[in-house]
């Protein structure tokens, strides 16, 4: 008891990203581990704290070549063609009916992504995201990256979100109360 084992921990990997696995009450399996990894590697790009005028599709730009390496698809643009589509429910002759988009998908390990930036914060895109991810076929673990602080003007001032605090304080709240039951069997929270 209290001896460290020789093995690194995802605490080990610094203060960058901030992140946090749920439940909490779970070990966070290996592939939170090289996902952390890869937006740690990422972080003179893709720092809210350090990066002004970050989007999602820039963040997902950054990330892109290292998760690819690690077996996600990842949106290549706005295209169709280049968006990544997963079914939500099929029809006559089990044929795909409907579909909703998300950022990445790592097909074997059923892991769908979501990158969301500025404008995120203030418009609800976390709990979307959440719902949509829900009914998505084949999805077991949910990549939830929100910008540790958006700054923006409102009323000639400058305003800073913390994105990641507040929806740290929403997901605490969803597994502590019990009342909803996410259908993941587990989420990465990351504040990038």
């Amino acid at each position: 008891m209290g001896r460290r084992s020789g093995r690194s921990t995802l605490r080990d990997m610094g203060d960058y990203p901030l992140w946090r696995f749920y439940p909490p009450s779970d070990r966070p399996p290996e592939w939170a581990r090289t996902f952390v990894g890869i937006v740690a590697m990422a972080e003179s790009d893709v720092s809210s704290k350090k990066n002004h005028g970050l989007t999602s599709d820039s963040v997902l730009a950054r990330l892109r070549p290292a998760m690819e390496g690690a077996g996600y698809r990842v949106e290549g643009g706005k295209t169709r063609e280049q968006r990544i589509h997963l079914p939500v429910l099929f029809g006559d002759q089990g044929k795909e009916r409907v579909a909703w988009e998300v950022d990445a998908v790592h097909d074997e390990l059923g892991v769908a992504v979501e990158i969301e930036a500025g404008r995120g914060a203030r418009g609800n895109a976390v709990y979307r995201d959440l719902v949509r991810a829900s009914v998505l076929v084949d999805v077991r673990f949910l990549v939830l990256g929100v910008m540790v602080s958006y700054r923006h003007q409102s009323g000639g001032k400058e305003v800073t979100v913390s994105s990641y605090a507040e929806t740290q304080e929403v997901l605490d709240a969803i597994y502590a109360s019990g009342r909803l039951k996410l259908p993941f069997q587990g989420l990465l929270l990351i504040g990038y």
